[in-house]
């Protein structure tokens, strides 16, 4: 009976399939992407804004939040549904 050698290509390719297992399984089950939560620079950055703004943002309860250990987050996904929410009004005032 010959003997089975794994080699480490073999465990190389075992961890990559393992890993995009997982990360399907993540999408598909929990709708997680890997950047849902972003930093207050990335917002402020995404909508070229001051962090005065993006403070006014927060109290007037425009943009949702969470705040961990002193670091505020943001949910990517409802950035990005605020911006298309509002893309109509930009479009309007224009006429």
């Amino acid at each position: 009976m010959p003997a089975n050698i794994v080699t480490t290509e073999d465990l190389s390719e075992f961890k990559e399939e393992l890993l995009s297992e997982f990360k399907e399984l993540l999408l598909r089950y929990e709708k997680v992407t890997i950047d849902k939560w972003i930093k207050s620079g990335k917002v402020m950055d995404k909508l070229e804004i001051s962090p005065g703004t993006l403070q006014n943002f927060r109290i007037n309860e425009t943009i949702p939040y969470s705040k961990l250990g002193g670091i505020i987050y943001y949910d990517e996904e409802e950035i990005n549904q605020i911006l298309i929410k509002n893309k109509n009004l930009f479009l309007n005032d224009k006429s």
